[in-house]
């Protein structure tokens, strides 16, 4: 075989491993919570939002304000380990083939 053929084999085989794991992302969750549990979001490792809980004792009108900013931190954080766990996965298939834009 070629070896342009081996390569747009690999190619192929790896791009059905990124399929597979994106689809495996998209199911795995991470939970975070922000002002002591106040605050719980649920991501998705693909980048999605899955639920955001709030305590019914933290939605006093006057501290609407504090619980906009836990929700802005307890989502962030969430959003930023789904996203370190994509990395880490997406790492592991595409490992040893390096062609730029490819990911």
């Amino acid at each position: 075989m070629s070896s342009i053929g081996k390569l747009m084999k690999q190619a192929g085989r790896i791009q059905r491993q990124i399929e597979d794991v994106q689809t495996q992302l998209a199911a795995r969750t991470i939970e975070v919570s922000s002002g002591g549990g106040a605050v719980k979001v649920v991501a998705r490792c693909d980048g999605t939002l899955s639920s955001i809980k709030i305590d019914p004792q933290a939605l006093n009108p006057a501290d609407a304000q504090i619980v906009e900013e836990m929700l802005i931190t307890a989502i962030n954080n969430a959003l930023g380990q789904a996203k370190e766990i994509s990395n880490t996965e997406m790492a592991k298939v595409t490992q040893g083939f390096n062609i730029p834009g490819l990911i």
